[in-house]
């Protein structure tokens, strides 16, 4: 297990610097200047442009700038906003708002999916099968940004059950809508996962001797069926939780949510190179440090998988 461990953290290296590498590519290294958008329609003082230059080391050619920002990660430093504010500071501020978001929609889908999945696919062909089906296929097909005013509306509009947008502070409870509108797509995917995968587990070996040597349903489902059916869903939520990380920009936006999908939005609008390389800097490691858990997960739902 260590040296597997360790095995995966060398191979995230050249993962995390060729990614840093382009992030810090495509923001920087396009033609135009970022500091003129700070100033809009006015022409800035040109001592002043220089200054600024230099202090965000832009006046160095593209290799210097990417070591100076690489230097500064190695140091728990993730740079200074053009606002002035230090990176951290942001993030510090809006990254716990998106993980409580993410980790709620995480639960939420995954409770409710591997849930519905299983009788899904226990009951094949069933009424509860198909309705699932319809179901999941309707909310594969809307967008998330229908999906989230729909909610809007006869949630918190009509019937007055939630705030139609999130108060100051993103208290947890005013995250609740926008969690199930997050968890509402990967929710159908699991569906589908989870089902197919008991459906396909139902026929094997193992359960059918499971099954002749006496052991009951409530004892050969959790155990046998389950537990074998998980690894897909588990390999799926592990890289959807990188996404709720990241991708939750369209959610935050519509209910005003202040979290790192909605900054980062922000940011990329006002031209804060800064802030989008940092803050998908951040998401990047958080991406690899979930694949590497996942990893090692698969150990014990299956203990034919034995990492050497």
């Amino acid at each position: 297990m260590p040296r597997y461990i360790l095995g995966r953290v060398l191979q995230a290296i050249p993962v995390f610097l060729g990614t840093t590498f382009l992030i810090y590519f495509m923001v920087f290294a396009m033609p135009g200047d970022p500091l003129l958008a700070l100033f809009g329609d006015k022409t800035p003082n040109p001592s002043l442009l220089a200054q600024l230059r230099a202090q965000y080391h832009l006046d160095q050619p593209f290799i210097v700038q990417y070591w100076y920002y690489m230097s500064g990660i190695f140091q728990g430093n993730l740079g200074v906003a053009f606002s002035g504010e230090p990176v951290t500071a942001i993030l510090a501020r809006t990254f716990p708002v998106t993980a409580r978001l993410a980790v709620m929609a995480l639960l939420i889908q995954s409770i409710l999916g591997i849930g519905v999945g299983l009788v899904s696919g226990l009951r094949k062909g069933k009424l509860f099968d198909a309705s699932a089906l319809v179901v999941s296929l309707i909310l594969i097909s809307l967008p998330v940004f229908v999906i989230a005013f729909v909610a809007q509306f006869v949630f918190g509009i009509e019937l007055g059950w939630a705030r139609t947008t999130v108060g100051a502070g993103a208290p947890t409870v005013d995250l609740i809508l926008p969690a199930f509108v997050l968890a509402s797509i990967s929710f159908a995917v699991i569906v589908r996962l989870t089902r197919s995968s008991v459906i396909e587990t139902q026929g094997m070996d193992f359960v059918r001797t499971a099954y002749s040597k006496g052991l009951g349903r409530n004892r050969v489902i959790p155990v046998h069926i389950l537990r074998n059916s998980l690894i897909p869903v588990v390999t799926y939520l592990g890289t959807d939780f990188g996404v709720l990380l990241v991708g939750a920009t369209v959610t935050e936006g519509i209910f005003n949510i202040p979290g790192v999908g909605n900054t980062l939005y922000q940011a990329i609008v006002r031209g804060q190179g800064p802030t989008v390389v940092s803050f998908v800097t951040v998401m990047v490691l958080l991406y690899l440090v979930v694949n590497l858990l996942v990893d090692l997960l698969y150990g014990l739902l299956d203990p034919r998988i034995r990492y050497v």
